[in-house]
């Protein structure tokens, strides 16, 4: 979904590209002759607010909420068509949903506080109240009598209960009151069951109404419906840090997933795709089985669960693990769990592709830690490595406990490979203090790295390439 981020002045544009970092379809509009550095630069803005909001196109304001307000003022007719409108204040300290709460401004407005490291200034009274938004239900669901919506939040509110007929993973995990005695009805039905008539209701005893609002469902999401498989587990890798390097297949999962299950700071990287109605599960980082049977036990449970992986899942990533819990433990209520694994992009090709293309012919991957596997195999795997002339990933190079491992492993190396051969040290990839740097063999010393970092020893065959400007490139020809 294209969102316009627009600016007044040019002290603006840092902080919309820092809100953007979490919008990847986002385009930046500033004022021309007062901005630089713009995707699209503008010369009035009262007008372009108005053709955007006009095409439906949500809009992040980097600006007082007046002028927002002041401006869309005369085109306001009908919420249920008016796309989000939010407020940024300049310095990033507040971030307030004015237009569009029908549309999802509110879920808009906690993604980019997340991107910002604040709360968002969420002022809808069932949302606060509920931890829910009955009027903007995440894909998938689709309110059937909306003009009903007011009045039956209204007497929420006041304190009546309600009761839930049928399934639906972000109204059972919201602070809604429910009470099999409710005076409020919510139905969720499928989608296919859209056409009823008015015969068909009454027999059902929950017609439309104020005292009844009626969800219809998408069938793939249809929890009665998808007998065969309902249960979900999905591994994803998010990426190195950045949110650009998220795939679409990913993001989606995300946001349909009833719960999200891994180690804490990945899913901090990834909190800007969570929806109110999903459930967080974090643990630490040196408890993979733990997590695997977690997830796996969720899913068996009837939820649609997604475990995190940074980078690529399959690449010393959870899916390994998950594998090696069913291979080793085949809990009978695992056994019909649908398994998908998504890829996503390693910090390896995001390392190379930052200085080049160092990984450009055959090459390996070796991770330093001897936490899972003894030092003796992993000095095997690097004399071997070194021998083949592979161009090598090194990973997990140095801890806080593990300090020599990295030394070891230059001290294997040089008996192979020549002592200016190029290296190449890659920290925080696609995250706050972002370096990549090259320096020969000779020169690696531990203090150049940690957990943080990927490094990426060339073969016999890397070259160093510097271009006019200056710019220092990495690669391996692919041609001996």
């Amino acid at each position: 979904m294209t969102i316009a981020v627009v600016v007044l002045s040019q002290a603006g544009v840092p902080l919309a590209r820092k809100v953007m970092t979490s919008l990847p379809d986002a385009i930046l509009y500033g004022l021309k002759g007062r901005t630089t550095g713009v995707d699209i630069s503008y010369t009035d803005f009262g007008e372009t607010l108005r053709q955007l909001f006009q095409a439906g196109i949500p809009i992040l304001g980097v600006c007082a909420a007046g002028i927002l307000v002041r401006t869309l003022a005369p085109l306001l007719s009908n919420k249920w068509q008016e796309p989000p409108v939010l407020a940024i204040a300049a310095d990033g300290s507040a971030v307030v949903p004015l237009l569009g709460g029908v549309q999802g401004a509110n879920d808009l407005a906690r993604q980019v506080a997340a991107a910002l490291q604040i709360g968002a200034a969420i002022t809808t009274s069932g949302d606060l109240s509920f931890q829910t938004a009955l009027l903007a239900p995440p894909p998938g669901y689709r309110l059937a009598n909306p003009d009903d919506a007011k009045l039956f939040i209204a007497d929420l509110l006041a304190g009546a209960t309600v009761r839930l007929v049928g399934q639906a993973p972000w109204l059972e995990d919201s602070q809604l009151p429910f009470s099999t005695e409710g005076k409020l009805t919510i139905k969720v039905i499928s989608e296919t069951d859209a056409s009823l008539n008015a015969e068909e209701w009454k027999r059902s005893g929950h017609q439309p109404g104020r005292d009844c609002l009626v969800y219809y469902v998408d069938d793939q999401l249809d929890p009665l419906r998808k007998q065969q498989n309902p249960k979900k587990l999905a591994i994803v890798g998010t990426g190195p840090g950045s949110s650009s390097w998220l795939s679409p297949e990913v993001k989606t999962i995300l946001q349909t997933a009833s719960d999200w299950v891994g180690y804490k700071t990945y899913l901090d990287l990834a909190e800007p795709w969570r929806l109110p109605h999903t459930q967080r599960h974090e643990s630490d980082n040196r408890v993979e089985l733990d997590r695997a049977r977690q997830a796996l036990d969720l899913a068996a449970t009837g939820r649609s669960v997604v475990l995190i992986s940074s980078g690529d899942p399959g690449i010393y990533g959870m899916a390994a693990t998950v594998f090696e819990v069913l291979d080793h433990e085949a809990q009978p209520a695992w056994q019909d769990v649908e398994i998908q694994v998504c890829p996503g992009i390693s910090a390896m090709q995001a390392a190379a592709a930052q200085i080049g293309a160092p990984l450009g012919h055959d090459f390996c991957v070796i991770s330093l830690s001897d936490i899972l596997k003894p030092w003796e195999v992993i000095a095997q795997r690097i004399t071997a490595a070194a021998q083949a002339d592979f161009a090598i990933a090194f990973y997990n190079p140095v801890s806080q406990q593990r300090i020599w491992q990295l030394e070891q492993a230059k001290t294997l190396l040089l008996q192979w490979r020549s002592p200016q051969t190029p290296v190449v040290l890659a920290q925080n990839l696609g995250r706050p203090g972002q370096t990549v740097t090259v320096k020969s063999l000779e020169q690696l010393v531990t203090e150049d790295a940690d957990m943080r970092t990927v490094i990426l020893v060339g073969s016999s065959q890397t070259r160093m390439v510097q271009q006019v400007k200056g710019q220092q490139w990495v690669y391996t020809p692919r041609h001996y």
